[in-house]
């Protein structure tokens, strides 16, 4: 390819709404244009870019017996209402209605379409297990896009389901698809992707793991040991603050203030403890004191000293939760949604609801019919707390939870947090990184095949529900990912194996006849050696032709100019190494560069760990 005729600009200038350094060198180096909010056309190197990323994926999917297939964009309504996700996923999922009046929807993820594409096929036992696969463009309705291709809109998916006769049979297919996925990453050159725990959402299922790349620019916050391994998505990482029953432990109370949650917020403190006499428990008149932060400091005590209320409205009826957690700490939300098996939202508290805005607690609560209570495990055992007194300007101190609470349940509703205690090893070790994922893996179960009512007949012609796993890859998000991992001041530093063109030949001072001549030779040579290869052939200073190569981040770099035509050589680089520069004989320089490919290919590939 030849760089005076390729399709799109580069820029100079960063766009002023770019705030990862992947979506302004990706605007700056061409390799897409904005259409619309979470919406991009693909120019010719990220379209080179993302095919070869696809191969990557086909050939580990192909390697795990899964078959390509193709599932329509516009799916009609009644298939998502059969799984009952039509009702039950938000706005994110694009309804409409066409010309003929029915319902439809632009597929976001594909599990309905999956089954309803080898119910009537897998009826018998003998055809499973087997694993179907697409590749293709998807539509989420994403409220909030953000940082290019990380969090967009449209974008492409290989989407992958599995189907067996037992968990046992799902879980060992699950354990390969894993070791495929860290082949997949290795192999697109970001080995150093870990995978954690997560959240099923609303995907569902029993047991999911997402692949993250760490990097300060992800959304997603990442728990992980140091010490022994564990790693954990936020939203699925066990929280655990008591390293002995009644006794606290984590973040101490020396924190400046309240850790914030999202839904309605109702502070309370006092002195936890246990192993002594339980105190009494007391009112305290707390006039204009509604939050933590201020209760703290009116009480001279600590944020860990505190039972604090959150309350939230159900989305379906605007029913309230309450829940109830040490003061210190945050509501992990997913966990919350999670168990109450729907969707919530911050409380509205009105007059009418019973419910004393600033000053709830767990003794003597009145809340109106259907309040759901809960309470985190963050306070078994504690006594000594402060907590709200459902009045008007006060509090309680001395909350005994065994004493005061009696029926309590608790249960694991607080989020994780730096120095807590990791649920493997115990000690006190976790650390909080930010990370961005770029794939997940669902064992689905059968709440699919169940719902949607897929059946098949054992050999004792009995019928039985099968069971599915799911598997997803942003194409175009891996590609963003990569470019930032791998990038530098000046641009993408691109994998060899992902790379657009694998060697970008410049061509200093095309106006020089010999130097052109000796640009042509080796443009000629090297593609009949097989080497994808970009020439930049223009008449250009050597400012921008070197600003330009950087952007487009090319591996091999090899430079034709007057100086070195004299030398009869030319000059051979790795992108991002100046100190790897070499001069070479123009004889020698296709196979070296053929040989810097193999080299750079044996390294990347020495970091794939071997199938299952």
């Amino acid at each position: 390819m030849k760089l005076s005729k390729l399709v799109g600009d580069r820029f100079k200038e960063t766009p002023s709404d770019c705030v990862v350094a992947s979506h302004a060198l990706m605007l700056r180096g061409g390799y897409m244009k904005y259409v619309a909010n979470g919406i991009y056309s693909s120019l010719p190197p990220l379209k080179r870019i993302t095919k070869k990323i696809e191969e990557i994926i086909r050939e580990e999917m192909d390697a795990l017996d899964g078959q390509e297939v193709s599932f329509p964009v516009a799916l009609p309504a009644s298939l998502w209402e059969e799984s009952g996700r039509y009702a039950s996923v938000g706005s994110e999922l694009l309804r409409f209605t066409d010309r003929n009046g029915a319902k439809m929807v632009l597929g976001m993820t594909h599990e309905e379409a999956a089954v309803q594409l080898v119910r009537e096929y897998a009826s018998t036992y003998s055809r499973y297990p087997f694993m179907i696969y697409q590749i293709q463009t998807k539509f989420r309705d994403e409220a909030r896009p953000r940082a290019g291709l990380i969090r967009v809109r449209e974008f492409t998916m290989k989407d992958a389901y599995s189907f067996h006769t037992s968990q046992e049979d799902l879980e060992n297919y699950y354990a390969r698809c894993l070791r495929a996925y860290q082949r997949i990453f290795a192999r697109a050159g970001i080995p150093e992707v870990v995978c954690v725990a997560s959240d099923s959402g609303m995907m569902g299922g029993n047991l999911s793991h997402e692949f993250m790349l760490l990097t300060p620019a992800g959304e997603d916050s990442i728990v992980l040991c140091p010490e022994c391994g564990y790693s954990a998505n936020m939203e699925a990482a066990e929280c655990i603050y008591h390293t002995e029953e009644g006794s606290a432990d984590g973040p101490e109370a020396a924190s400046d203030g309240p850790q914030q949650a999202a839904g309605r917020e109702d502070g309370s403190c006092g002195s936890a403890g246990s192993g002594s006499a339980p105190s009494a428990l007391l009112p305290v008149e707390t006039p204009g004191v509604h939050t933590i932060e201020e209760l703290a400091n009116f009480l001279h005590i600590a944020p860990s000293s505190t039972c604090k209320a959150v309350v939230y409205q159900k989305n379906r009826d605007d029913s309230y939760v309450v829940l109830f957690l040490r003061g210190d700490l945050e509501v992990n939300e997913a966990k919350l949604t999670s168990f109450l098996g729907e969707d919530i939202h911050p409380a509205v508290i009105t007059e009418e609801s019973g419910l004393q805005a600033g000053f709830i607690g767990p003794v003597s609560l009145r809340g109106p019919e259907g309040t759901t209570v809960l309470f985190d495990r963050s306070l078994e055992g504690l006594s000594g707390l402060a907590c709200g007194a459902n009045r008007e300007g006060w509090h309680m101190t001395g909350l005994d939870l065994k004493r005061d609470c009696p029926d309590a349940v608790y249960r694991d509703f607080a989020k994780a947090s730096a120095g807590g205690i990791c649920p493997v090893c115990g000690r006190r070790s976790l650390t909080i990184s930010r990370g961005i994922e770029v794939g997940n893996i669902f064992q689905l179960g059968d709440k699919y095949t169940r719902s949607m009512h897929m059946q098949y007949v054992d050999e004792k012609g009995n019928s039985h529900t099968p069971i599915m796993g799911c598997y997803g890859i942003g194409v175009g998000r891996l590609a963003a990912s990569v470019c930032e991992a791998k990038h530098d001041d000046y641009g993408p530093v691109w994998p060899i194996s992902i790379a657009p063109w694998q060697v970008h030949l410049c061509c200093m001072r095309g106006d020089n006849a010999e130097v052109r001549a000796q640009a042509d030779r080796l443009y000629e040579a090297l593609q009949k050696a097989g080497v994808e290869v970009l020439y930049d052939d223009r008449n250009v200073s050597a400012g921008v032709m070197f600003s330009d190569a950087d952007l487009l981040g090319v591996p091999v770099r090899l430079v034709a100019s007057p100086r070195n035509r004299k030398e009869g050589c030319v000059e051979l680089s790795l992108r991002g190494d100046r100190a790897s520069a070499v001069k070479l004989p123009e004889e020698t320089a296709v196979d070296s560069v053929l040989a810097k490919i193999r080299e750079l290919t044996e390294a990347l590939e020495a970091k794939v760990p071997e199938r299952i």
